[in-house]
């Protein structure tokens, strides 16, 4: 999975906050948005970050419906394979696409040229959060529809149970990706990004916890994946709740947070 090159020039993007000589900077808001929407644009525009979006979590799904993997005892197949193809398409986005995407862009001098424009750092870091959801909402809504299709009759408990599951994997996976960007050269961070992900989907996403021998169970649930996978089976397809599942997610966030202040750096130098 790779992502093209992004101009450093202004005057290319029409969305650009940085204004033209004399004129006054939009109002803090208009700019984060409108980083928001070129982020966006550029997740969504290229063929294999889209392919990572959704064609590969879509064909999850199936496989996932169709094959006796990752199913739980007393919870419909789709109800488990639904669970495990949006946490699929939330590590996909929050984790790898963004850890490809910031990682090119300090490649390239975006970050560094980013921080003497009025988005400044945090305008940055905010727009690319909001692309994020944005994506999110786009991947729940096509991927839901291919699930009510297949038979999925989703309840409204479990849904609403699943909003704070999914932020807080959304801040979780999204740091490490962070994190990933900030400290490997972009070659790194491409194969890194790629392979962690799949590791992912496997440890604790498409299999779940309990499926593992003893020894390796207790590994990946202390893993992100497996507490995200395990939380987003007990909203979504009854499976058991654990207190510990959140512990951990809650965790990673707080930490890969705390980690991406102290270690994220800007430039290659």
């Amino acid at each position: 999975m790779s992502t093209p090159d992004r101009t450093l020039d202004p005057a290319l993007d029409p969305g650009s906050p940085v204004p033209a000589d004399g004129a006054t900077p939009a109002p803090r808001g208009r700019r984060i948005l409108a980083h928001a929407a070129l982020e966006a644009r550029t997740l969504l525009t290229n063929g294999e970050q889209l392919m990572v979006a959704l064609a590969l979590p879509a064909m999850v799904l199936v496989g996932l419906r169709l094959l006796p993997v990752g199913r739980i005892d007393g919870a419909a197949p789709i109800d488990t394979a639904i669970a495990a193809t949006l946490a699929t398409a939330l590590v996909s986005t929050a984790f790898t696409s963004q850890a490809i995407q910031t990682g090119f862009d300090r490649r390239n001098g975006v970050l560094r040229w980013v921080a003497t424009t009025p988005l400044g750092r945090d305008g940055y870091l905010a727009g690319k959060i909001l692309a994020t959801l944005l994506v999110h909402v786009l991947q729940v809504l096509v991927l839901g529809t291919i699930a009510l299709v297949m038979g999925w009759r989703p309840g409204i408990g479990g849904l609403l149970a699943a909003v704070p599951v999914w932020a807080l994997g959304t801040i979780a996976f999204g740091a490490l990706g962070l994190l990933l960007a900030g400290r490997l050269r972009t070659e790194g961070v491409l194969a890194a990004s790629n392979l962690v992900f799949v590791l992912f989907v496997v440890a604790g996403i498409a299999v779940p916890v309990t499926r593992y021998p003893r020894f390796l169970g207790g590994i990946v649930d202390l893993l992100p994946s497996g507490a995200l996978g395990e939380l987003l089976r007990a909203c979504l397809a009854h499976g058991p709740f654990s207190i510990g599942s959140v512990v951990v997610l809650l965790a990673w966030a707080v930490g890969g947070t705390a980690a991406v202040v102290r270690w994220f750096r800007w430039t290659d130098a």
